[in-house]
């Protein structure tokens, strides 16, 4: 596991390209073999090892459809940015020895296609440095590394690291083989690419249709009281007044974080809007999605949202003014929850009352905190928090959570100080990077352009998705937290062009390099 953590690694760090591409190719073949080497003698591989011909296809059919989006991908560059946007969401239910994993296996297959044609060209091209002296239609604009890279990748090698004193190593081969490693390579080619408007304006479009095409199914499952997946749902909403939807989501909280993504895209768009038509056709748009979200009955989410909102405010406005208004609300919150905790169906004098109204996090964070006592510095390793908890407070499995619904707690838990200030550096070089220079374009005489108003919108989204994961659980385990970086670090760069034979040569020799962004 530390390989393929390190073999990640060498496709930021490694300065030569075919140096880069073997690492990209290690990175791809090994995480599987990882994950089979070590369940193959559980019982999640029993019906595998019985009947290995239906596994055998799979992988036959996943390299082939692999083989054929990398064609796609030499051809249209352009393509995977999309075809990425297009598949974050698809989990499919993968069944073995009884269990049942919603994995990413669409994203995993793009991802698949891209790292196979990365590394086709540079394989079978010129070795030369970042950026070469041969125009490489895939991937063109590689510069070597900056600090948010360096700071996600130092994160991904620590967890791996944690890893071989977890109490649950599987858990953590798990998250790294499904999500780290991918989402990382995911990164990788998604800031080397030519982000230009019309990339832009596609990306966001692919978002929106899903998002609208999600309302609908979750409008369908709430007119007929039928949701399509996930028995904890189903089950809970004939105990609830209420009913929950999640359309193709698995789960509603993260179903409701989408849609409140994509409508911080749409307010963007309502905010710096110059024409009438398009004033009334977002605010169309964002009262359907609105419609939709309510009805996820997803907290984490509207606050996410209007954390976003807010952020596109002082953006678009002052700072100032909105810090003061959002800080005047969470007083009158705070005063009314303590004052009449009724109005609010609390008594903050009861752990279980306060326990329900946040929906177990209560319990949850409280045995986290006690593990991060026992093990402040070091944590009880990468991926324990669910046994450890079980463990501890002597709860069953269903009570118990992968995560502590607090995600800079479940560092804490997991990894220790070490692990909480990866992750504190992590957000201190993503804020950095996407608030950079920001507010000028956007408050300048000249309407902004698409790129400006894209980076507003990543930034107020990032901000709004780190907040859902302070009340929720999946942050760098959500390819959303990767391609929002990616997207907003590339659209920082300034575009480059690539010269060809000598002519590239003296350039290099006469022009300083340019310091990477991030």
């Amino acid at each position: 596991m530390i390989v393929a953590a390190l073999a990640v690694a060498g496709a930021f760090f490694v300065p030569s390209a075919r140096g880069r591409a073997v690492c990209v190719l290690v990175a791809l073949v090994l995480t599987p073999v990882l994950l089979v080497g070590e369940l193959w003698d559980s019982s999640q591989f029993v019906s595998i090892r019985d009947h290995p011909a239906p596994a055998v296809g799979a992988a036959v059919l996943g390299v082939a459809v692999m083989g054929a989006l990398a064609a796609v991908f030499l051809r249209r560059p352009e393509a995977f940015p999309l075809l990425a946007v297009f598949t974050l969401p698809f989990r499919i239910p993968v069944e073995a020895g009884g269990q049942t994993a919603n994995l990413l296996v669409p994203l995993y297959a793009v991802v698949g296609g891209a790292a196979i044609a990365y590394a086709w060209e540079r394989l079978r091209g010129s070795n030369g440095g970042w950026n070469g002296q041969a125009r490489r239609p895939f991937c063109p604009d590689e510069r070597p590394p900056g600090t948010l890279e360096a700071v996600l990748i130092g994160a991904v090698v620590l967890y791996t690291l944690q890893a071989a004193y977890s109490t649950d190593f599987e858990t953590a081969l798990k998250n790294v083989v499904f999500f780290y490693v991918p989402f990382a390579l995911l990164f990788r080619f998604l800031t080397s690419l030519e982000w230009n408007e019309r990339v832009v304006r596609r990306a966001f479009g692919v978002a929106l249709l899903l998002a609208l095409v999600f309302v609908s199914i979750g409008f369908w499952e709430y007119a007929t009281r039928h949701l399509l997946w996930n028995p904890k749902v189903i089950a809970s909403n004939e105990f609830e007044s209420y009913f929950r939807v999640n359309s193709l989501f698995f789960d509603p909280s993260i179903y409701g974080r989408f849609l409140a993504l994509v409508m911080i895209g749409l307010a963007t768009v309502l905010l710096w809007a110059r024409r009438t038509r398009n004033v009334w056709v977002v605010t169309g748009l964002l009262a359907f999605l609105w419609a939709g979200l309510v009805l996820t009955f997803s907290q984490s989410s509207f606050v996410a949202l209007l954390v976003g909102l807010a952020v596109l405010a002082a953006l678009r406005w002052r700072a100032r003014p909105v810090v003061a208004t959002v800080a005047a609300a969470a007083i009158v919150a705070a005063i009314v929850v303590v004052a009449v905790p009724s109005a609010v169906n609390l008594d903050v004098g009861s752990s279980r009352s306060v326990s329900q109204a946040s929906s177990g996090r209560f319990d949850l964070i409280g045995g986290g905190l006690r593990m991060f006592a026992d093990r402040p510095v070091w944590g009880f390793g990468s991926g324990s928090f669910s046994k450890e908890f079980r463990q501890r407070e002597k709860v069953s499995s269903q009570r118990a959570a992968s995560a502590s619904h607090t995600i800079p707690l479940t560092y804490a838990a997991e990894q220790g100080v070490v692990g909480f200030a990866a992750y504190v550096a992590v957000l201190w070089a993503a804020f950095r990077l996407l608030f950079r220079s920001l507010s000028g374009p956007l408050r300048g005489r000249e309407p902004p352009g698409d790129k400006a108003l894209a980076r507003a919108a990543i930034a107020a989204a990032f901000a709004a998705l780190v907040v859902h994961t302070l009340l929720y659980a999946s942050f760098l385990e959500d390819p959303i937290t990767w391609t929002l970086l990616g997207a907003g670090l590339a659209l920082q760069r300034r575009p480059r062009r690539v010269r060809t034979g000598a002519a590239a040569a003296t350039a290099s020799e006469q022009v300083p390099a340019e310091p990477a962004a991030g």
